[in-house]
C-alpha cells in the first residue's frame, strides 16, 4: 500500500508523480459517479481531493482490516463529499471501483449520498454539518484515556464553520488537551448560497487561534507538497503549543481541475450532464466509461450493510444492588448517583476506566458528584454545551467504554434530538440518563417540564426507553444498562419518592428483584380494570388501586412499564381482558405511553375501553402535586376516572 512517511523532509519526485496519477483516477471517479447518479456534490469533492489523498497516504490505516486497532481515526464531517471519499477509498483498496461507480446513490447501495460507515474505511456517518469535530473529540478523548498513540483527523468544510457546535468542540478539545487530534478545513470560500463571506462572514483562522488551537495555513491546498508540509509540521509537534490540537486551513478551489467548474458555487451540489462530463474528462486526458457503466446500474436493491463494525464494549461488573427500605424516601436521581458511584468503584480501579461520565454544568443536580469523587479521571464536565456533549459522548461510546451522559430532559432530549439521532444512526452505546422530566419538575415551569421525551425518542429505531418507578428500580435499571451495549435512555423526575411496596408491604423492586428489559411489572392484580403507568405516576397508580379495592370494591391490575421500549405486548393483552385500561404518564398524553398502548390494542384487535391520562397542555409553575392534580394523574384523578368509566360503560 502506498504510504508516505513524515520522517522525510519533503515529497520525492516519484511520490509526487504517484500522487498525481492517483488524483487523476479519483477525479475520473468523482465525475463519472455523480453524472451516472444524476446527483451529488462534485465541486467540494474536487477541492478537497488533495487533502483526502494526503491523509490516506500518511495516516495509519489498513484496507485489509478496516477495524484494525492501531488505525488512526479519520472523520469526514462534510459528508456530502462522499464521491471524493469513496474515490480515495477505491484507490487504497477498501472498495471496488465498479461497485462504487455503479452503486453511488443507488437504492440499497452502501455508497450513499453522504458518507456512511457501512462502507469500509468510513469511521462515522456524517452529513449533518457541524458534528464531526465533536465526534472527533470523543474518539480522541477515548484514545487518550486508553493511553494509545492513535491519532484523530477531522476533515471539514469552511461553510460548516458557521455552526455553533464547532465552537463548543474547540473549547472542549483544548480543556482536555486533545493534542492527539487535528482538523483540516477545505477553505474554498464557497457554499450553496455563494461566497462564504457573503452568506456569513467569519475569520476561521482567528476563531481557531482565539480558542488556543495551533493554526497552520496552506496557501494552496491543491498542492501536494504544501499539504504534506503542513501535516508534517502538525505530526512532529512543530505547529505551536504541543499541549493543544491543531487546525490546518487549506485554501482550495471549488471544482479544481476542470476549468469550467472552478470557483463556481453551482457545482457544490450540481452535477455535470453527460455532455459536460465528456468535456471534463477530455480536458483531464481521461477515458469516458459512462456509456458502458450506465447499463450496469440496476434497480435491484443491494445489501445496504455491506460492512459492519463489531461492537466494542467492556465487560462491566454491576456490583451489588442497593435496597431502599419502606421508610426511606429519596429521589430517583440520587439512586442513579449511588448506582453510578458503585459502578465506578467496581470497574474504574484499573489503569483504564470502563465507566465514564459526561454532564453539562449539572453535576450536583444529576447526582454525578459521587462518581466524580471516586473516578475523577473518568468524569468530564463539558460546560453548557449540550450539542457538543451529546455527540462527543456518543462517539466515545463506540471506543470501548460504557458512557453515561446526564443532564435535564429538556437539554438531553428536546434540545439535542438531532445529535442523539445521529448517534443512533452510528450505532453508539450511549447511556443517556435525564433527570427533571415531565410535570414533576414543578416550580421550574413549562420551559423545563420536558413532556415530549417518549414521543421524540420513539422516532429513533435503536434507543431503548426506560422509566423506572422508584429508587430501587432506578438502581437496578442503571446497573443493567451499564452491562449491555446499545443506546439506552433512562428518565426520571426530581421529586423524592418512597419505595413502591408489594401487597405484603415489602419493597417491590428491592432485594432479589432484577430488571428485565421488555417486561412489565405487575404490582397489583385485579379483573375490574387495569392501570398502566411509567415513571413517577406508578406510585400514584398503586395508591389508586389500593383505594379502589379498599373503599369501592373495585379490583384493578397495576402494571408498571419501566421498559417503555421494548414494550411488553403480552401484558397489554392481559390488561385488555379487564375491559378497561387507563394509562397514566407524566408526559404528553397523545404521544407517549398511552399512544403505545393504543397502537398495541389496535394492532392486536383487542376489545376494551382505553382512557389516556397525561399532560394535555403545557404546565404551570407550581408544586408537582398541584400539576398532577390539575391533569388528573394523581391518585384521586385515577380513582375518579375509573369509577366514572365503570358507571358509563
Amino acid at each position: 500500500m502506498f504510504r508516505i512517511s513524515f520522517d522525510q523532509a519533503s515529497l520525492s519526485e516519484e511520490q509526487k508523480k504517484r500522487l498525481q496519477e492517483m488524483w487523476q483516477r479519483c477525479m475520473r471517479r468523482i465525475i463519472v459517479s455523480t453524472t451516472l447518479a444524476g446527483s451529488g456534490h462534485p465541486g467540494g469533492s474536487m477541492s478537497s481531493l488533495h487533502l483526502l489523498l494526503m491523509l490516506y497516504s500518511t495516516i495509519a490505516h489498513n484496507a485489509d482490516d478496516a477495524c484494525w486497532e492501531g488505525r488512526d481515526r479519520l472523520i469526514v464531517s462534510m459528508g456530502h463529499v462522499s464521491p471524493g471519499v469513496y474515490s480515495v477509498l477505491s484507490e487504497f483498496g477498501y472498495v471496488a471501483e465498479e461497485d462504487f461507480l455503479t452503486g453511488f446513490r443507488q437504492g440499497g447501495s452502501a455508497f450513499a449520498g453522504h458518507v456512511e460507515s457501512c462502507v469500509p474505511g468510513v469511521e462515522w456517518n456524517t452529513g449533518v454539518l457541524g458534528q464531526g469535530l465533536s465526534a472527533g473529540t470523543g474518539m480522541a478523548l477515548a484514545l487518550k484515556l486508553q493511553q494509545k498513540n492513535n491519532r484523530v483527523f477531522v476533515l471539514m468544510g469552511d461553510g460548516e464553520q458557521q455552526k455553533g457546535q464547532i465552537t463548543e468542540a474547540r473549547r472542549f478539545a483544548v480543556k482536555y488537551g486533545l493534542n492527539n487530534m487535528a482538523c483540516l478545513i477545505d477553505r474554498n470560500h464557497l457554499q450553496i448560497g455563494g461566497s462564504t463571506n457573503a452568506v456569513m462572514p467569519q475569520d476561521i483562522r482567528a476563531d481557531y487561534a482565539a480558542a488556543h488551537w495551533n493554526v497552520v495555513y496552506i496557501e494552496d491546498g491543491n498542492d501536494f507538497e504544501q499539504v504534506f508540509q503542513a501535516m508534517r509540521k502538525v505530526y512532529l509537534g512543530q505547529a505551536g503549543d504541543p499541549r493543544f490540537p491543531s487546525a490546518i486551513i487549506a485554501r482550495t478551489v471549488m471544482g479544481r481541475g476542470v476549468s469550467f467548474m472552478e470557483n463556481k458555487a453551482k457545482y457544490h451540489g450540481s452535477v455535470l450532464s453527460e455532455a459536460d462530463a465528456a468535456k471534463a474528462l477530455d480536458e483531464l486526458g481521461l477515458d469516458n466509461p459512462i456509456a458502458g457503466l450506465k447499463e450496469k446500474r440496476t434497480v435491484s436493491l443491494k445489501t445496504h450493510n455491506a460492512f459492519s463494525r463489531p461492537p466494542v464494549y467492556p465487560v462491566v461488573d454491576p456490583g451489588q444492588p442497593r435496597t431502599y427500605g419502606p421508610q426511606t424516601k429519596t429521589d430517583n436521581r440520587s439512586a442513579y448517583g449511588g448506582a453510578l458511584e458503585d459502578l465506578a468503584k467496581c470497574n474504574n480501579s484499573g489503569k483504564v476506566p470502563k465507566i465514564v461520565g459526561f454532564t453539562c454544568d449539572l453535576e450536583g443536580s444529576v447526582k454525578m458528584d459521587g462518581f466524580h469523587k471516586v473516578s475523577e479521571n473518568a468524569f468530564f464536565e463539558c460546560g453548557i454545551q449540550e450539542h457538543h456533549t451529546a455527540t462527543a459522548s456518543g462517539a466515545m461510546s463506540r471506543e470501548g467504554f460504557a458512557v453515561f451522559f446526564s443532564t435535564f430532559g429538556v437539554f438531553g432530549v428536546t434540545e439535542v434530538f438531532n445529535q442523539i439521532r445521529l448517534n443512533d444512526i452510528n450505532n453508539t452505546n450511549l447511556k443517556l440518563v435525564c433527570t427533571h422530566l415531565g410535570l414533576d419538575v414543578g416550580e421550574d415551569g413549562p420551559t423545563h417540564q420536558c413532556i415530549d421525551y417518549i414521543g421524540l425518542l420513539r422516532n429513533l429505531f435503536g434507543f431503548s426507553i426506560l422509566m423506572p418507578a422508584d429508587p430501587n428500580q432506578t438502581d437496578r435499571v442503571v446497573r443493567y444498562i451499564a452491562q449491555h451495549p446499545g443506546n439506552f435512555f433512562v428518565g426520571m423526575g426530581r421529586s423524592k419518592l418512597a419505595p413502591i411496596l408489594d401487597e405484603a408491604g415489602n419493597p417491590a423492586f428491592g432485594g432479589d428483584y432484577r430488571f428485565c428489559l421488555g417486561k412489565a411489572d405487575q404490582l397489583r392484580s385485579g379483573t375490574d380494570a387495569a392501570i398502566i403507568a411509567c415513571g413517577a405516576p406508578v406510585a400514584e397508580a398503586v395508591k389508586a388501586a389500593d383505594e379502589l379495592a379498599g373503599t369501592h370494591g373495585v379490583n384493578a391490575t397495576v402494571l408498571g412499564f419501566a421498559s417503555v421500549r421494548p414494550f411488553d405486548g403480552e401484558a397489554i393483552k392481559q390488561a385488555a381482558a379487564t375491559g378497561l385500561i387507563v394509562t397514566v404518564e407524566d408526559h404528553h398524553a397523545g404521544t407517549g405511553l398511552g399512544a403505545i398502548v393504543a397502537e398495541a390494542i389496535a394492532e392486536n384487535g383487542l376489545r376494551c375501553k382505553l382512557i389516556r391520562l397525561g399532560a394535555t397542555k403545557y404546565g404551570f409553575s407550581g408544586k408537582p402535586s398541584e400539576l398532577y392534580k390539575a391533569e388528573g394523574i394523581d391518585r384521586d384523578g385515577m380513582v375518579r376516572t375509573i369509577l366514572e368509566a365503570r358507571r358509563t360503560r
